[in-house]
This record gives structure tokens, C-alpha cells and sequence, in this order.
């Protein structure tokens, strides 16, 4: 078997009971574990979920990672997807199973969850900085060689501080980084090429780092996709390719590593990032996340696989909740708000009420405007079905998440680590 992941570990989550901390789950479940649920495969609904309750489909999740690894396959490109976005070991490993070469991270306390669950490689996308992160960085390279762990610097500054920070703790593995390319008035990275070449240089002259690559965030401006914001990400992404090409010389590793790409732009990525001239030894990997449970809301509005005709992915995650009250003829109010949905990039999108929509979200309640020919079918004490937009921000409200396959019956159930 592959050693990408710790797949005993990702196996024992299995032995956890099912009890009190997982809400929205069926109380006769308490005291059974995960196994025990699988083996049995009881139809979700027929056993009474408090509500509201999160769901993934099973059949969109394998198609969705079916229809990514076959899409950057074909782009000539690989994929080391954004973990932050559902931060579930058990994803980690189905995505690695078809064909991932990495998982991202943001944050320390991510990459913590990853290596717990001993996922070889990580990539994190972002500059790590704090004297604590690097010691637990150090420690993991020095105790694990086959430990693969990249991060970014965009400043001399911060290539100073990290081997200021690195050369105290007198480590032997040095740390590899890429020069982070930046947008103008966008998120972090050199706003130059003259920024990016000097912290390159630094980066590559620091016995306690290593330059391995170029990387960037082309969504830095939002998921416009209109064809000013495409020419756009095509102008910086070109920025790359050309600090890729200048820097040639200062980079430390056999194969260059190039990286960017989120949810929205991976198709101008491959684009512009791939096809590189002889002499050129360039792997490049997209950092997409959204894709394994797709949305009804942002990422079907910009997706490539949305905009460009091909092989749609299929919204995977869905939040189910009763109304519980109709208090006016045209509103029902519903057992779901802010502590169980995304809010951020749109509202919960309803299914089978093509009339209605969720106007207004308190912290335990959403408001559902009734359209006229919906009013008669929504009544108090019925469970209602939402499509969700942004899905990072719904996996967070969620510990315990039931798979169901077609006919509504429990295949597995998904812990996150947030």
C-alpha cells in the first residue's frame, strides 16, 4: 500500500462511539461506533436525526475526485488539494487515493492534524514564522526523512526570521520554501519581480532554508470571471512563469516546484504553467479544495468545470433542517443558522422550492421566503433539504458528517479536525 497517509490511523477513527458531541445525529445511535454504523448501513431517516444535519453524497464525492484526477491528468498537472477546507483524514486519504501528491495547509495547527494522520507531504501556503511553528517543523523533518513539508517566504525580513529562528534550534534538515509571487492591492507576496528576485536570493544564499520554487494565489482579487479579471490572473500567473525562468539558477532542488491555483482559475493554471522549454525541470500542482464537494452557490457560478462545457462536478454537501414555525404566509422559519451553514459567499440554496429562497440567517434559524406555489407544501414539522455555497465554511461547524449513498443509507460518517 501507498505510505502517503497512516492508514491504520485514518482506520481507527472507525472505533470512535457515536454519542453526545455529534449533533444532528440520531440519538439511538449513542454508544455505537463508526464501524458498527458502516457495517449495518441503516437508512439515515428511518432512525430520527435531532436536525439540523449535514450530509455528504457519496456518488458526488467519488465523481467529483474521479472527474479532478482525470481533468489534471489530461492538463499535465498535479493536485495537492487544500485540506483546510474539510480537514477530514478520511478525505485526506480518498484524495490521495486518486492521485493527490499533497495535501495544503494554511496554518500549523492544520499540518499538526495531517502528520498525526502521518501524511508524508505537506504544503503550506503560507510564510511560517513563529519560533514554536518552525521548532515543531524541525522536529517532524529530523524525526521523519521521508517527511516532505514546504512553506512560502515574501520578504527578506521573513526569510531572516525564519533562519534566525532555524539556526537557534541548530537544525540539520533545512526547511524548503517558495518565493511567493503577490498581486498588486491583493493578499500577501513581492509586488516586483525586482521584490521577488531579491528574497529569492536570500532564500537560496540561507544554510538553514531551501529554494524548491515559485508559487502564488491567483483568487487574491476575489472569483470575478469576467474576461477582465481572466486577463488578469493571465497577466500574474505570466508573472510567475517569468520569475520561474529567471530564477532558474538559484534553485536547489532537482525539480522545480510551481504551484498556484484555487477553486475558480485552475484551468488558466495549467494554462499558463505548464509547457515549459527543455532544461526545465518544473512539476506543477494546483492547490484546488472546493472541488470534492462542489457547492450550489459560488464554485458552480465560477468553476471551470462549470464555465468551460466540460465534465461538471456535482454538489456533494447538503444541510437538512424542519420548519418549525410559519408564522406569516409567505415565511417559514427553519432549526438552521449560522452555527450550521455558510453565510459568507451566499445564502443556503433550497431544493424542490424553486420559488423560495433563505433570506435571513440568526444564529439557530434561517428565514424562508415562500413563493406562492410553495406555500401550500411547506408546512410546520417538515424537513427541508439546502444546497450549500462555500464549502469550507460549513465543514467547520461539523464534527461528524454521514455519507449516504443513493438510497439514502449511511455508508460512513466523516470526522473533521478543526
Amino acid at each position: 500500500m501507498p505510505t502517503d497517509i497512516d492508514r491504520a490511523a485514518v482506520a481507527a477513527l472507525a472505533r470512535e462511539p457515536v454519542d453526545w458531541r455529534f449533533k444532528g445525529l440520531p440519538p439511538s445511535w449513542a454508544g455505537r461506533t463508526v464501524a458498527q454504523l458502516r457495517a449495518e448501513r441503516p437508512r439515515l431517516f428511518d432512525h430520527g436525526p435531532t436536525g439540523p444535519l449535514c450530509t455528504l453524497d457519496n456518488e458526488a464525492v467519488e465523481h467529483n475526485l474521479a472527474t479532478m484526477a482525470d481533468w489534471c491528468r489530461r492538463a499535465g498537472v498535479l493536485l495537492a488539494p487544500h485540506g483546510k477546507t474539510h480537514m477530514a483524514p478520511q478525505l485526506f486519504e480518498r484524495q490521495l487515493d486518486a492521485g493527490a501528491c499533497a495535501i495544503t495547509v494554511a496554518t500549523v495547527s492544520q499540518a499538526r492534524v495531517c502528520r498525526a494522520f502521518g501524511v508524508r507531504d505537506v504544503i503550506m501556503a503560507n510564510q511560517l514564522l513563529d519560533a514554536a511553528g518552525l521548532r515543531w517543523v524541525a522536529d517532524e523533518l529530523a524525526a521523519d526523512r521521508e517527511f516532505g513539508f514546504v512553506c512560502w517566504v515574501d520578504s527578506v525580513r521573513g526569510v531572516q526570521v525564519m533562519s534566525t529562528e532555524l539556526a537557534e534550534l541548530g537544525t540539520r534538515r533545512p526547511v524548503d520554501v517558495c518565493v511567493e509571487v503577490g498581486m498588486q492591492h491583493g493578499r500577501t507576496g513581492c509586488r516586483s519581480a525586482a521584490e521577488v528576485d531579491e528574497v529569492a536570493q536570500a532564500a537560496a544564499a540561507s544554510p538553514q532554508l531551501r529554494l524548491v520554487g515559485v508559487c502564488g494565489y491567483e483568487a487574491a482579487h476575489g472569483h470575478d470571471v469576467t474576461a477582465r479579471a481572466l486577463d488578469r490572473v493571465t497577466a500574474f500567473l505570466t508573472d510567475i512563469r517569468a520569475a520561474v525562468r529567471r530564477l532558474t539558477g538559484l534553485f536547489q532542488a532537482d525539480e522545480i516546484l510551481v504551484t498556484a491555483g484555487g477553486s475558480t482559475y485552475f484551468d488558466a493554471v495549467a494554462e499558463v504553467l505548464t509547457g515549459w522549454p527543455a532544461g526545465h525541470a518544473v512539476r506543477t500542482v494546483l492547490r484546488s479544495g472546493a472541488y470534492l464537494t462542489h457547492d450550489e452557490g459560488l464554485y458552480e457560478r465560477t468553476s471551470p468545470m462549470s464555465r468551460a462545457g466540460a465534465t461538471p462536478f456535482r454538489p456533494a454537501l447538503s444541510v437538512r433542517a424542519q420548519v418549525v414555525s410559519r408564522p406569516e404566509p409567505d415565511l417559514a422559519v427553519l432549526t438552521m443558522g449560522r452555527r450550521d451553514v455558510s453565510f459568507d459567499q451566499d445564502l443556503p440554496v433550497p431544493h424542490k422550492l424553486a420559488e423560495s429562497r433563505i433570506t435571513k440567517l440568526n444564529d439557530q434559524h434561517a428565514y424562508l421566503r415562500l413563493g406562492p406555489a410553495d406555500q401550500a407544501r411547506v408546512d410546520v414539522g417538515r424537513w427541508l433539504e439546502f444546497g450549500i455555497s462555500h464549502p469550507c465554511t460549513v465543514f467547520d461547524k461539523w464534527q461528524l458528517i454521514p455519507v449516504l449513498d443513493a438510497d439514502g443509507h449511511v455508508v460512513d460518517l466523516i470526522r473533521t479536525f478543526f
